[in-house]
This record gives structure tokens, C-alpha cells and sequence, in this order.
């Protein structure tokens, strides 16, 4: 007598397994996806650093070779400093990093330096009044170099100064002595990216508009998220100090 031998009944994967398998997956991916987005941001992070510090060295590099920092570009000079031969610069808060003229090589087809999201590199340079000046101080000084030579290294900067925060600055001074985070009398020229966001698209970002408003008072802290007090923040400052300036123009046989 034989025993019938019956097929197994092949079984599927039910409805709610399917959808605990698929979130599972989604899960990963995201997960994935995110790490792969911070490394990312990071890189961009990085690289927009390393040609903020490039430009930071053309810029101290020209001032050997021409006794003088170059004025910033405008948004008509074609990433040329405005005017050609400096002197009185035509934009000295609100321009941009003058490319063709120091020599940057990564540019947009405009001719402006641009960091790694693209957007224009940003720069300002010292240039109203000085404190200091053992003997003439005929201005411009760091933009025109038979001045610079003739008003001599005591002469220090005192118009650029870079705040902790936007709030209860003016056009000319962070508001009080804990909001600075430079002396005024320190900083010759400020090289900058308004960061992935762009600052001029991002609303309301009250410190990085402090960035793009076209006086001698900057912002710069660690970057905080849309909804923080003073709005997003992203900026990357970096600058050249005056005794920087003097020693590497008297290293140079520049100066005195």
C-alpha cells in the first residue's frame, strides 16, 4: 500500500510582509542617502575653504608685487578690480574678489571667483579712515601703494571689524565690545562666501545680510539652522590682518 504524497502549498509573501520589508529598505536608503549628503556638504565645505585661503595668499601675494592690496570687482568689472590701478576703490565693502586681477584661477564665464556651490567670492578692503599714522595719513592707504609707503607701517586700519552677531550693530561699529570678535583697528581685508544658501536668497537671515549690505561691518560665527535667532547662517569668513600685511611687505624689502 503506497501513501499518497501531497505538494506542499507554496507560500508567498503576505501584503504586510511585503510593506515591513519595503519600509525596511526605505529605512536603509535614507540612511545611506544622508550620510552620503553630509560627506558631501562637508567636501563642499572643505573645498570652498581651501580657495578662500588660496585667494587670502594671491591677495598678500599681489600686495608684494604691486605695494598694495588690489580694490575689490564690481558686478560690471568682469572680475577685474574697479577702478584698474586701484587708488579709491569703487565698491570697498560690497564687491567681489577680483580674479582676473590677482590671478584666480576657478571662475564662473563672468571672470568672478566663484567657491565650490558657485556663488561669487566675496571681498572688502580697508580703506576710509586711519589711527595711528606717526606721520602723514593720506588716504586710500592699503590700496594705493606710493601712500602706503609714504604714511609707513605705524599707520592701522580703522574702518572693517567683524561682529559675533547682527544684533545691535551699526553701520559702523559691532555695538558694543563683546559683539566684536576683530578690533577695528586690526583687520585690512575680509575674503568671504555667503555659503550653499547664497545669504541674498535666504529670508529672513538677519547676520548674513549683515554680509551683503555694503558697509564695514561683517558677521561671522559658527553656522546655525534656518529658524535660530538671527535666521540661518552659513557664511565663511576669513581675513588678513595689518601686522600680516606689514611683515610680509617688510620681508619683502616693500616696505619701510
Amino acid at each position: 500500500m503506497s501513501l499518497e504524497r501531497r505538494p506542499r502549498t507554496a507560500h508567498g509573501f503576505t501584503l504586510v510582509e511585503l510593506v515591513v520589508v519595503m519600509m525596511i529598505v526605505a529605512l536603509l536608503l535614507g540612511s545611506v542617502m544622508y550620510t552620503l549628503s553630509a560627506q558631501l556638504e562637508q567636501r563642499n565645505f572643505e573645498e570652498t575653504r581651501s580657495r578662500l585661503e588660496t585667494a587670502r595668499e594671491l591677495l598678500l601675494s599681489y600686495a608684494i608685487v604691486n605695494g598694495r592690496l588690489p580694490c575689490p570687482a564690481t558686478a560690471t568689472s568682469s572680475g577685474d578690480e574697479a577702478p584698474l590701478g586701484g587708488g579709491n576703490c569703487t565698491s570697498p565693502y560690497g564687491g567681489f574678489l577680483p580674479a582676473r586681477t590677482i590671478g584666480y584661477q576657478v571662475v564662473d564665464a563672468g571672470g568672478y571667483a566663484v567657491d565650490s556651490w558657485q556663488n561669487r567670492i566675496r571681498y572688502a578692503v580697508s580703506s576710509a579712515a586711519l589711527t595711528g599714522c606717526a606721520g602723514s595719513s593720506t588716504l586710500p592707504h592699503f590700496t594705493n601703494g606710493a601712500n602706503l609707503k609714504a604714511n609707513g607701517i605705524t599707520c592701522q586700519p580703522n574702518d572693517l571689524v567683524v561682529c559675533k552677531s547682527s544684533t545691535g550693530i551699526t553701520a559702523t561699529t559691532c555695538g558694543t565690545a563683546a559683539n566684536a570678535l576683530t578690533n577695528q583697528t586690526v583687520v585690512v581685508a575680509i575674503v568671504y562666501s555667503v555659503g550653499k544658501n547664497g545669504s541674498l536668497a535666504c529670508a529672513p537671515c538677519v547676520d548674513e545680510a549683515a554680509n551683503t549690505d555694503g558697509n564695514q561691518v561683517f558677521v561671522f560665527h559658527t553656522p546655525t539652522p534656518p529658524g535660530a535667532t538671527n535666521g540661518e547662517f552659513d557664511d565663511y569668513l576669513i581675513w588678513i590682518a595689518v601686522g600680516e600685511l606689514y611683515g610680509r611687505l617688510i620681508s619683502a624689502g616693500v616696505l619701510p
